[in-house]
This record gives C-alpha cells, sequence and structure tokens, in this order.
C-alpha cells in the first residue's frame, strides 16, 4: 500500500484538507479542476528558486483567491510588490481569462519551518541535480536539513541515469521511521524530476512529522489520567 497510494491523498480528510476551496458542478467543475491543476504547475515550476510549499486556492462566483505559501516570500513580492504584479498578470492571461483582472487575489505567506516541508526539500534538490552535483551528496544534505528542523523521519529516492551512466537505477536514503501506514501520522510527501543532460530524474521526498491527535481525544485522555 505504501508503494501504490499518495500518502496526503490516503489521509485526505483525516490529517489534511483540500487545498481547493469551492464548490462546483458539471463542466463548471472539470473546468476549475484543470485551472487549478494548471496553476499550480505553472506557479511551482516558475517560482522554484522560492521554494513553494503549496498553492491554496479558493473560489467564488466572481473572485478568486490564490495563496502562496513559500519558503522566500521575499523572491516573489520583488520591490514595491512589483513582482506579485506581474505574476498575476501572467496568471490571468494564459490560465484565468474568464475572470477581470482586478478580480484575482494573489497572498503571498511564509512558511515557517521550511525544512520541514516535502515539496521545498525536491524543489532545493531539483536545483542541485540540474547543477550536476553529485546524487547522494544532495541526498544526505536534504536528510539532515530534515533532521535538523526537527523531523522523527524523512524517507528520500531517486532514480534515473544517475551521474550520466548508462543504466538507469534506483537510489534510497531514510533516516528514523516512516510509518506509511499509520493514518493519524502527518506524512508529508513530494516527487519531482530534475532535467539534465542525460536525461530526467525523478525524487520522491517522505517526511515524518508526528502523530496527530483530535483535540476532543487529547482532552479525554487528560481528564482519565487525573
Amino acid at each position: 500500500m505504501g508503494k501504490k497510494v499518495n500518502p496526503k491523498v490516503f489521509r485526505m480528510g483525516i490529517t489534511r484538507t483540500w487545498q481547493s476551496k469551492w464548490f462546483g458542478w458539471g463542466k463548471t467543475y472539470t473546468k476549475n479542476i484543470k485551472q487549478d491543476v494548471s496553476i499550480r504547475k505553472f506557479l511551482i515550476k516558475k517560482l522554484i528558486e522560492a521554494g513553494v510549499d503549496r498553492v491554496e486556492i479558493e473560489r467564488n462566483t466572481n473572485k478568486i483567491n490564490i495563496s502562496i505559501y513559500t519558503a522566500k516570500p521575499g523572491l516573489i513580492i520583488g520591490r514595491g510588490g512589483q513582482g506579485v504584479e506581474d505574476l498575476k498578470k501572467q496568471i490571468h492571461s494564459s490560465y484565468l481569462k474568464n475572470f477581470k483582472l482586478g478580480d484575482i487575489n494573489l497572498n503571498i505567506h511564509e512558511v515557517d519551518r521550511p525544512n520541514l516541508s516535502a515539496q521545498i526539500i525536491v524543489q532545493s534538490m531539483i536545483l542541485d541535480i540540474e547543477k550536476r552535483m553529485p546524487f547522494r551528496r544532495v541526498m544526505k544534505q536534504a536528510i539532515n536539513r530534515v533532521e535538523r528542523a526537527g523531523a522523527l523521519g524523512v524517507k528520500v529516492v531517486i532514480s534515473g541515469r544517475l551521474n550520466g551512466v548508462e543504466i538507469a537505477r534506483t537510489e534510497m536514503l531514510s533516516s528514523g521511521k516512516v510509518p506509511l501506514h499509520t493514518m493519524r501520522a502527518d506524512i508529508d510527501y513530494a516527487r519531482g524530476v530534475a532535467r539534465t543532460t542525460y536525461g530526467a530524474i525523478g525524487m520522491k521526498v517522505w517526511i515524518y512529522k508526528g502523530d496527530k491527535f483530535d483535540k476532543k481525544e487529547e482532552k479525554g485522555e487528560i481528564i482519565g489520567k487525573k
């Protein structure tokens, strides 16, 4: 099960919630889904150096709010907010032509601990691999950053023509524990692809941050202990 199911989707509605928050039906639903996926791919690819953790999208009948959670908000905002305005115009012209430019609201939020974000770790690994750094060093550095940030476990998998060899293979490094079958486990997962001269290098990262319990259960346990 751990190899077949996305850990985020597996825990949806239990320890995680949806990143798109709106209601739609029929053709409107499929159109909105396509727009959301396209916008997320565009933002993660364009803002890879800023370290995008996630993109949350909220809609109503006339307006759309796009919230970008990033490790380096200054790179996106730019001088006097010019970067946000330029980004908004690109999104409007490419993906949201059915909205007016003034109805698109772009919010930039800073991530508290970026080294606990699987998506940010994957993006930093992609940049290092594309700079032709040795893949083992990249994997070890990523694991060390996650461990120093306070994670209970981390697993990194990288595959492809590693270091330019002729035969593709898969390498894995892990530290601590990553309980993929435990529903209450707070596991962050991300995957990405580095485009190199000798082919595509795929990578996956799992980060185990601890267990999430319902507040009511925690109160009940505390009362029971007293």
